[in-house]
């Protein structure tokens, strides 16, 4: 099958989920958002899917996905509370949102007691109930930047997600917990989650996205989060994504910063067969702190490419940027992350980082930062590195008694744990270094 073939294959997979879209929300209240429905499918069509041949994608080939005629889910709940179960961390005391399949499950969320100036609800309902904040903000900023074929897609088939409003002044201190489960089929599908959260003025709030499926099955999650921060607006975002390692994750971040907001990202990537992050941060004021950090563990065949954009628009901003892979067997990995100072944006400071580690010899990871400054009062560094575990250092250890293989676990921990120790959410970051424990307790080959 030549990849023309492929892409029409994929095209019209689609076509027929976004016939069925279409007939579901005509008659309700999203009868508004079609027309930029019907746009966002027209522009996929124009764009097709992205192959090697594209500047953007040229680490990351999708065939395996692109080759693969995705269902329609109709949502399995009957399957959600075993897999809501085998979640470690899901219990913490938050407030909570489960979408099964795309699909908003009341029954397994827990959106009791929401503090006042705290709006969580579904995508579905704030069409209606909330129109005229959705309608400002839903489908404005994402796709210019990373992914903007899948980014389109969403925008056309997404039939659920969240909204997330924090009001001026509001400092949330329980987290917001967004879960979203993909459950087995006889067939694979696939899910289009959208989230828009808005925080206004002087507004403080967690958020945490998690992605997981069963092991074994097939799917794609395909998934757009849009975030409007004022000014003085804080946001820490963790996303989790632990697919199935047979599944494909197309994540799209947005975020737009005013005035002396901060946000601070941990992306975490564990699970999927093919997985790719796009991160991208406008700073459209001065004072603005930005954070983003990233962690992804491969092995056997995996593949996770990440990419970052940072757009400094304005003056006396700061960007931090941090993310680190450990690759094991036959995986590989990919790091793009471009730096953008704009002419004006005098006294910036930017900093970015790819850091990582190969545990096998067929392990592979093509980091590729990159600068483009425009103004000439700025402090900007990148970097990139490339390494295995320090043999003086397992030496060492074993000269304390340590058995090699402990040893280079304990070594491996050392170097994830940059990132981890920066995550607040103890619950989240007791997982983390679980499965880092289990996977490299054995030590590595």
């Amino acid at each position: 099958m030549n990849q023309q073939t492929v892409q029409s294959t994929g095209r019209e997979t689609f076509r027929e989920h976004f016939q069925q879209v279409q007939d579901r929300f005509s008659q309700n209240g999203q009868a508004w958002f079609l027309n930029a429905r019907k746009a966002a499918f027209a522009r996929f069509n124009e764009l097709g899917f992205p192959t090697p041949k594209d500047e953007a994608w040229k680490h990351t080939n999708l065939r395996p996905l692109t080759e693969v005629e995705f269902e329609h889910p109709q949502g399995n709940l009957s399957t959600a509370g075993e897999l809501l179960e085998g979640i470690v961390f899901h219990q913490f005391k938050a407030h909570r949102m489960v979408f099964v399949d795309g699909r908003f499950s009341e029954a397994h969320s827990d959106l009791e007691n929401l503090p006042k100036g705290l709006t969580v609800i579904p995508l579905t309902k704030a069409f209606s109930s909330h129109r005229e904040l959705v309608e400002k903000h839903l489908a404005k900023y994402a796709g210019e930047d990373e992914n903007p074929a899948f980014v389109a897609l969403n925008t056309a088939l997404h039939e659920d997600g969240a909204l997330i409003k924090v009001d001026k002044g509001t400092h949330i201190e329980d987290p917001i917990h967004l879960i979203f489960l993909s459950s087995s089929h006889e067939h694979p599908h696939s899910t289009h989650p959208r989230i828009l959260v808005v925080a206004e003025e002087g507004s403080e709030a967690t958020l945490v996205e998690r992605y997981v499926g069963e092991q074994g099955s097939v799917y794609f999650t395909n998934t757009v989060a849009e975030a409007v921060l004022e000014d003085n607006a804080v946001l820490d975002h963790y996303r989790l994504q632990d697919e199935s390692e047979d599944a494909f994750h197309i994540g799209t971040v947005q975020i737009e910063l005013a005035r002396d907001s901060q946000y601070r990202t941990h992306a975490i990537s564990i699970g999927s067969k093919i997985g790719r992050n796009g991160i991208a941060a406008h700073l459209n004021g001065p004072g603005i702190e930005c954070v983003m950090n990233g962690l992804f563990l491969t092995q056997d065949e995996q593949h996770i490419d990440n990419h970052t954009r940072v757009i400094h628009a304005e003056p006396h901003c700061h960007s931090h940027e941090v993310f680190k892979g450990i690759l094991d067997g036959h995986s590989s990995g990919a790091f793009t992350g471009r730096i953008i100072v704009k002419e004006g944006a005098q006294k910036t400071d930017a900093i970015q980082s790819s850091k990582n580690l190969l545990l096998s010899d067929d392990a592979k990871i093509t980091p590729d930062p990159q600068l483009e400054i425009f103004a000439d009062d700025v402090k900007c560094t990148h970097g990139a590195t490339i390494g295995q575990l320090d043999t003086d250092a397992i030496f060492y250890l074993k000269s304390r008694g340590i058995d090699e293989q402990s040893a280079k676990g304990l070594l491996t921990y050392a170097f994830a744990n940059e990132i981890i120790e920066q995550i607040k959410i103890e619950p989240l970051r007791e997982y983390l270094e679980q499965i880092i424990a289990e996977r490299y307790r054995k030590g590595v080959h």
